[in-house]
């Protein structure tokens, strides 16, 4: 650590002041608490520097060279840290510790610096006193490599947008853009969709039958139970209609149905590793019906630090944006403690369980855990908002269970002969709960599978039942946020960083909906998905794109140049944009006409393209600006309204409302004839 000097304040009392810069108000007060008042911690509020709004700001001929420029409303913030570096015995960036803080601390540098050799790095996973003080005895220099794997992005991503966006506006309309990843992101939805479209319904039949044990008694559950048909002559059983069902069923009333092979094994259940960025996404969505905006937001505050009564401003959580599997030694040797003297030696492994992260991720960061001391969640609920309570707890007990023992479960399999016939019936009993104590602490569900009565081989069974049951095939489900984040991460597409930011500007650009917990693309987004896969297949695809996110991995570990990949990009991207200029297909003078009349000036309605998507609008237009929304086609359901539903966005998402509005205020999130949905929870998932 740097030597720290005594200084004379303005009062003559001897003191020393260091300047800590972080990128936010909690973090800071969280900072602060920790380093002391002979620090000074000040917020930047984020990025301070990035590039203009108002053009493309590279100059590629000069070897892409970005020009950045103090962003908009940041400049007072700056100011601040300007004077209170001015005097400061020390200056230490303490952003977030990955490639984006990384680059707040560069720029930050870049405009404190002029001649000043007192600027250092400190970086933590978690913000806790140990591993803020340890941080603060071991400052760094800018790690550069990291830096210009952002830059790379940061260019990348501005020459795709400035690029691809006034074409956009040249064949389409005004105010569209579009994303090298979010299009990627566009791409997949609208995929599934098209799947969702072609799927055709099969039919299929299943036939169960109901057995008792000979001379059980009628009214005794445990002598009953319920066996599915497998097999006919040793082939697995299709049985496409309810002609053959009924033939099925025909048959087997003519047969006696025997006890044949019978087997029990144990099998264990293993807990799963800490969580990765991703699945926290998914769970929280899966469990806690949070969008993957909503668990960032509520992990950062987590992470930054909230008010724990007399303690002050503590940090929950490590670093929320990782896809490592890896934990410190210290919380290893804490956790296992904690399984020690809450539940037993029989609930703590001999050795701690390992897991494996995935081919990408980062080692030098952790999992996401709970900082140390590993407070229980009944400690600190009444310092959390609702919210922050279940997603801490989510986050406790995944990290606590993962270091528990196996569950561990005794399963039967019993094959029923009847005839040509084959029946498989099965139960089982949870013999050791393992780390599943964790969870039934909290739960009222039985985790015993239905037990079967004791049969021997041979044994002759009564009948009760054979029940054919009808079935249809169903569609692909919509990807929802949970599912399009797995995929996102399974094809190399975005980093943990990018995947809640990759949903939330897709919607926000009108490309996509969120229909209850479903993504839905939009004719906008579908039409804007037409053009650039016609014209850019090679860019706006799934394997180019992880492609370029291995490529700045490979910057970040010092392997590739920074501008050797833009311009390895920029080449063939380029020659592509200029056929694109001509080749693309325009709809932006396309007009559909319809037989509605204006109401304002009785011309006909066409049908435009805008932003938002399709709208009718006057054939008087400039004259009549008279335009509105499209509707549906499905009547509204108030009794008593002639109006038709449309759609309609607010803050709060896309919906549909009445046309009659506001003399009829009905809404809804979900039209009738939706189908293909995830399969998830019913209701809207809780807005960014």
């Amino acid at each position: 650590m740097p030597a720290r000097k005594k200084k004379t304040s303005k009062s003559g009392s001897a003191g020393t002041k260091f300047l800590v810069i972080v990128e936010s108000p909690a973090k800071s007060k969280t900072i602060n608490k920790i380093m002391g008042k002979d620090y000074e911690v000040l917020p930047s509020m984020g990025h301070i520097v990035d590039l203009p709004e108002d053009k493309m700001g590279i100059d590629i001929e000069n070897g892409f060279k970005p020009e950045y420029t103090v962003m908009k409303g940041r400049k007072k913030y700056l100011t601040n840290l300007k004077k209170a570096a001015k005097d400061a015995e020390a200056i230490y960036l303490a952003a977030d510790p990955d490639r984006e803080g990384e680059a707040i601390c560069w720029h930050i540098k870049n405009q404190l610096a002029k001649g000043k050799d007192n600027i250092y790095r400190v970086s933590f996973e978690e913000i806790t006193g140990k591993a803020v003080k340890d941080a603060f005895e071991h400052p760094r220099s800018l790690d550069m490599n990291k830096v210009n794997a952002q830059q790379a992005r940061r260019i990348m991503d501005r020459i795709v947008g400035y690029s691809l966006s006034p074409l956009l506006w040249k064949k389409i309309t005004r105010g569209l853009s579009a994303g090298r990843v979010q299009s990627v992101a566009v791409k997949l939805i609208i995929e599934r969709e098209e799947d969702i479209r072609k799927f055709r319904s099969q039919e299929y039949w299943s036939v169960d039958a109901v057995l008792r044990k000979k001379g059980g008694a009628s009214g005794k559950k445990a002598d009953t139970f319920r066996a599915k048909l497998l097999k006919h002559k040793g082939e697995k059983v299709h049985i496409p209609d309810k002609r053959s069902a009924e033939g099925i069923v025909s048959d087997l009333k003519k047969e006696e149905f025997v006890v044949g092979d019978i087997s029990r094994k144990e099998k264990k259940s293993y807990p799963r590793s800490p969580y990765t960025t991703s699945v926290l996404q998914q769970d929280a969505f899966n469990k806690l019906n949070f969008s993957a905006s909503k668990t960032m937001r509520i992990a950062q505050g987590l992470y930054e630090g909230v008010e724990l009564g007399e303690e002050g401003s503590v940090g929950l959580i490590t670093y929320m944006r990782t896809d490592s599997v890896r934990i410190s030694n210290d919380s290893l040797k804490e956790v296992r403690q904690y399984i020690l003297d809450k539940y037993g030696e029989k609930y703590c492994p001999p050795s701690p369980p390992k897991y494996k992260s995935g081919k990408r991720a980062q080692e030098a960061h952790e999992a996401i855990r709970p900082t140390l001391p590993l407070r229980p969640p009944e400690d600190v609920t009444s310092y959390l908002s609702s919210d922050e309570l279940k997603l801490y707890k989510l986050i406790w007990k995944r990290f606590v269970s993962s270091q528990m023992q196996s569950a561990l479960f005794s399963v039967l399999t019993v094959n029923i002969n009847a005839g040509p016939y084959r029946f498989r019936a099965g139960g089982g009993q949870l013999v050791f709960d393992g780390f599943l104590r964790l969870y039934r602490e909290d739960s009222t569900r039985e985790e015993e599978i239905s037990e079967m009565p004791p049969l021997e081989k041979g044994e002759a069974l009564d009948t009760l039942e054979i029940i054919p049951e009808q079935h249809f095939t169903k569609p692909p489900p919509r990807y929802s946020d949970a599912s399009l984040v797995k995929v996102l991460e399974e094809k190399g597409i975005g980093r943990p960083s990018t995947y809640a930011p990759i949903i939330r500007t897709i919607i926000s650009r009108n490309y996509i909906k969120r229909v209850s917990r479903n993504l839905h693309p939009t004719e906008l987004g579908e039409l804007v998905n037409k053009l650039l896969i016609e014209n850019f297949p090679n860019i706006i695809n799934d394997e180019f794109t992880a492609k370029m996110e291995n490529e700045l991995d490979g910057v970040e570990d010092g392997k590739i140049k920074w501008v050797t990949v833009i311009k390895d990009f920029y080449t063939p991207f380029s020659k592509k944009l200029e056929e694109a200029r001509e080749r693309m297909s325009s709809v932006k003078r396309q007009v559909i006409e319809t037989d509605q009349v204006c109401e304002k000036c009785g011309r006909p309605m066409v049908i435009k393209w805008g932003r938002r998507g399709r709208f009718l609008s006057c054939s008087g237009f400039p004259a009549c600006k008279n335009a509105k929304s499209i509707t549906t086609g499905i009547k509204c359901p108030m009794e008593g309204c002639d109006g038709e539903l449309v759609e309609r966005k607010s803050a709060r998402g896309m919906f549909y409302g009445c046309t009659n509005y506001p003399k009829c205020t009905y809404v809804t999130k979900k039209l009738p004839q939706e189908t293909g949905d995830s399969g998830g929870k019913e209701g809207q998932v809780e807005e960014e």
